[in-house]
């Protein structure tokens, strides 16, 4: 009797004597390209560093595309739009100390967004490892701890036959459900080394599934069957498992309204007539969803931004499908079923029965008429004619990329992001700078689509370095910098609180003038201009920054107002 354990594939006689041949000169930066793309890689991104060289001079070698940024942490947020645009793992190639430092932030973005970054760290030579003083420029007590507590695992590795086995289990870790960055760190003499290893062809490191109990899924379905007034709330977990199809046609047999979180925008037909749309900071829409005597969250943890600033109190069941198992019920009690959506979804699908209620639609219409009716309110025809600008001018196929801005904190309740994994922003951790080094990533991921980055003037001089990046590599990306002199939201939130703002107001640059002397055409426009700019920007090749000066105003908070 064989057992599967007991298969051992057997070499070909060309395998066995390339195995015994290798090519010379190779050395353990080898091992790591080898390894990438024996993975699945094809891109690299990063920056060389003093330590890292032994990486980069192995790159020359092998057939990965490199893609070079002017800044770690913009490098960082590159990477990670491209895994989020691709579903595969992005390698990020940093050097010691400074370099590697530099992108914490956006690994931090990337854990909380859950998109999946190889992050590879060189350091200083092995010998200096285990927390002494050695000296050695870049030197930190102990690197892998200033990631631990930000990425889903940390590889530190000691020699060059560590190399596959610890970029084959990096990369299976970032790819599991739920994704997310992974660190991996390798001494400069082990980079440097001399190898006479086998070359790397192939690495098997697919992850494994996340299924959901049977059990659970039965008792979620049973809920669901029998529920009066069921609802469902979409987050990213569902964008990022592929799972909008499966999840609309569990809403429509449920006639089930939904909306969608912030990161899980696209997930739900905006137009659809159980589509809630996006709406969450409105008391309206939160008053709708406690209403529910069952409620089926997916892929969300229900954290600040999708409870309504923690207002939200449900008062019928709740059923929460999430991949991120200290996610699970971390906010709410629920039944709470560990698992990838798709999975979940599916599971649903085969066992509940079809449902009917014709008030479905006229009570979605009625919230969402509410919910127009309070925003009309508050005069803010400018800031819903600049949105309303950027989404016609953006062909529905083309992903957005959305700095820490109130034109952003705007679309991520209004704007119709037309399909799944198109609408993309910084608000999983909330960092500055996101949008443009982002959107290069998308536009490297996918350079058939233009692609829209969309930031206010400070966050803007976070990434303006990357300039140069969208000029080199001739990225089809179109900045949208609103230039309202400072930080605006954060301007506005202490007008509020204390009567005048402190440290908010920023000398600038002239943007326009500015991109074009990296090369990048770049033009100033109006609120009535900025449709056409806009179009006329995104439909020619390359980069381009187009400027709107204009100060913008976020719509009352309605978790502070009631109604």
């Amino acid at each position: 009797m064989t057992h599967d354990h007991d298969l051992v594939l057997r070499p070909t006689d060309a395998q066995t004597k390339a195995a015994l041949a290798p090519p010379p000169g190779r050395i353990g930066g080898d091992l790591v390209m080898e390894t990438l793309a024996g993975l699945g890689a094809t891109t690299v991104f990063g920056l060389p560093g003093q330590h890292a060289l032994g990486m980069f001079d192995a790159l020359r070698r092998s057939d990965l595309r490199y893609v070079g940024l002017r800044v770690e942490n913009n490098a960082g947020f590159a990477a990670d739009a491209y895994g989020r645009i691709t579903g595969e793992a992005a390698p990020l190639l940093l050097s010691t100390g400074p370099g590697a430092l530099t992108a914490l932030a956006a690994l931090h973005e990337a854990a909380a967004a859950s998109a999946p970054v190889l992050a590879i760290s060189s350091q200083v030579p092995a010998a200096g490892l285990g927390g002494g003083r050695h000296g050695y420029l870049h030197e930190l007590p102990d690197q892998a701890a200033s990631f631990r507590g930000v990425v889903k695992s940390v590889h530190t590795v000691r020699t060059p036959s560590q190399i596959p086995s610890a970029l084959a289990d990096a990369w299976r870790s970032a790819l599991s459900a739920p994704h997310g960055p992974v660190w991996v760190e390798i001494p400069q003499d082990v980079l440097l080394a001399e190898t006479h290893l086998p070359v790397v062809t192939a690495a098997d490191a697919t992850p494994a599934e996340l299924v959901p109990r049977v059990e659970l899924t039965a008792v979620a379905a049973d809920l669901l069957a029998h529920a009066e007034r069921p609802a469902i709330i979409a987050g990213g977990g569902v964008v990022r498992a592929d799972a909008s199809g499966k999840l609309r046609r569990l809403a429509e047999r449920l006639a089930a309204p939904v909306v969608t979180t912030f990161g899980g925008k696209g997930a739900f037909p905006w137009q659809h007539p159980l589509s809630l749309q996006s709406w969450l900071e409105d008391r309206h829409t939160t008053d709708f969803l406690e209403d529910a005597d069952v409620l089926l969250v997916v892929g969300s943890g229900l954290g600040e931004l999708s409870s309504n600033y923690h207002t939200f109190r449900p008062r019928g069941r709740v059923v929460q499908i999430e991949a991120d198992l200290g996610k699970l019920e971390s906010n709410h009690p629920a039944l709470g079923i560990h698992a990838d959506a798709r999975l979940a979804l599916q599971a649903l699908l085969e066992t509940v029965p079809e449902r009917t209620d014709p008030t479905a639609p006229d009570r979605v219409r009625t919230l969402l008429e509410k919910v127009r009716a309070r925003i009309d309110a508050q005069e803010l025809t400018l800031e819903q004619d600049v949105l309303a600008a950027v989404r016609r001018a953006l062909p529905d196929g083309s992903p957005s990329f959305w700095d820490m801005t109130i034109l952003a904190y705007w679309a991520w309740s209004a704007f119709d992001a037309k399909a799944p994994n198109t609408m993309h922003s910084a608000q999983g951790a909330g960092g500055l700078g996101y949008g443009f080094p982002a959107a290069l990533g998308a536009a490297v991921a996918d350079p058939t689509r233009p692609v829209l980055a969309v930031s206010g003037d400070g966050g803007a001089l976070y990434s303006i370095a990357e300039l140069a990046t969208a000029r080199q590599y001739d990225l089809d990306v179109t900045w949208l910098i609103v230039d309202d002199g400072g930080y605006g939201i954060l301007r506005e939130y202490m007008t509020d609180t204390f009567g005048q703002p402190t440290a908010t107001e920023l000398a600038r640059p002239d943007y326009a003038a500015l991109a074009e002397s990296f090369g990048v055409p770049g033009v100033r426009t109006t609120p009535q201009s900025l449709e056409d700019d806009l179009t006329a920007a995104l439909a020619t090749p390359g980069p381009s920054v187009v400027v709107l000066p204009a100060v913008l105003r976020m719509f009352a908070p309605t978790h502070l107002d009631g109604r």
